[in-house]
Formats: structure tokens, sequence, C-alpha cells
């Protein structure tokens, strides 16, 4: 197809039939492989609730913690977000972390 012979008019024309054609294609795509993940579900005997479950970590899914005090073994964090205080003041003190690894 030569683009260089059409007019403004028809090259927009011509673009919204592709963004047309590819949110088809997509929506199909998507189909296509949700179609294939519930056939190797079922093909091994997987409930889809199960499947569906087990997709990622949702609200409500908890961490491991990975540090612990010594001197206060309630006292847990799991590496992530702001450091208790409890740890910045082991730091603080020069102490190292990994020290507080579990």
């Amino acid at each position: 197809m030569d683009l260089s012979n059409m007019s403004a008019s028809e090259l927009r024309q011509l673009q919204e039939q592709i963004g047309r054609e590819l949110k088809k294609r997509e929506t199909q795509d998507l189909q296509k492989a949700r179609e294939q993940i519930f056939a190797i579900a079922q093909r091994v005997g997987l409930p889809l609730k199960d499947l569906i479950a087990t997709g990622g970590r949702g609200k409500g899914s908890t961490v491991a913690a990975r540090y612990r005090n010594p001197d206060d073994t309630t006292q847990q964090w799991t590496g992530r977000g702001r450091q208790p205080k409890w740890v910045k003041e082991w730091v603080d003190s020069g102490k190292a972390i990994d020290d507080l690894r579990i």
C-alpha cells in the first residue's frame, strides 16, 4: 500500500480503521489466552477458583519478617517501608542490620 499518494483525510480514516482492528485483535488474543489457561487448568484438574485465587499478592497478603529485635523478640520487621525505631537505633549505634536477620 502506497501511503504517499493518499490524502490527509484518507490517512486519518485508515488510522481509525487500524485502531479499531488493533482493539478487536487484542480482545480476541486476550480471549484466546484465557481459553488456553482454563483448558490447561481443567486438564490438570485445578479448579478455576483456585487458579484465580493464587493469582498474586492481593490485599491482605502477609510478608514474612526478615529482622527481629534480639532484646524483644516480639518486635519484627519485614524490611519494607520505614525502619522501625528499634532498627534505626540499632543501626545508629554502629551495629550491622544483618545481625538482626532472622
